[in-house]
């Protein structure tokens, strides 16, 4: 993931992780990239709700309501991550690899989450394979969300940039009249 150390870098940004099913591989996966030091914060695996709630604060109602595998919990484990990280941007991972089912979810069934600090975004997905292959796939998928969740950043950015720049051409064309 070459293309999201060099966005990264190129925002001048900071990423975090939390895992669950994937222990650590999304970090693995980044940290494998040279110069990532520079904007990988650090990374979390909880892989238990008690790890979920004590590290990340996700709530105890959540887990309860939700379950560990659902959007909810995948949203409060990114901005868990983000606040601890005092990054830019946090992705989070939690499913069932398998080879059991668990809470009543199929083997496959990943939920990932991304956070900044304007939003917070979470998805399922449905993997297929071994419990290697739904872990590879799963840290892919979740740097792929934050490479596009930094693109909408990004282009966030670039828009206020323009109106900025505009504003102040007009307040100078203002400022000589």
């Amino acid at each position: 993931m070459k293309i999201l150390v060099k966005t990264l870098k190129s925002l001048g940004f900071k990423i975090a992780t939390a895992e669950s099913c994937t222990g650590g591989l999304v970090a693995k996966m980044i940290t494998d990239i040279s110069g990532a030091s520079s904007v990988f914060e650090y990374g979390v695996v909880t892989y238990s709700n008690q790890a979920k709630t004590a590290l990340l604060g996700v709530k105890p109602e959540t887990l309860d309501n939700f379950g560990a595998v659902s959007e909810e919990t995948a949203k409060e484990m990114a901005e868990g991550a983000l606040k601890l990280s005092g990054g830019d941007i946090a992705v989070s991972v939690t499913g069932v690899a398998g080879p059991e089912p668990s809470e009543g979810k199929p083997v496959g069934t990943v939920c990932i989450g991304v956070a900044t600090k304007e939003t917070t975004l979470a998805k399922t997905f449905v993997f297929s394979g071994k419990r290697g292959e739904i872990r590879r796939q799963s840290a892919k998928m979740a740097l792929n969300m934050a490479l596009f969740a930094l693109g909408e950043t990004a282009k966030r950015e670039k828009i206020t940039q323009k109106a900025l720049t505009a504003m102040k051409k007009i307040t100078n064309k203002i400022k000589k009249k």
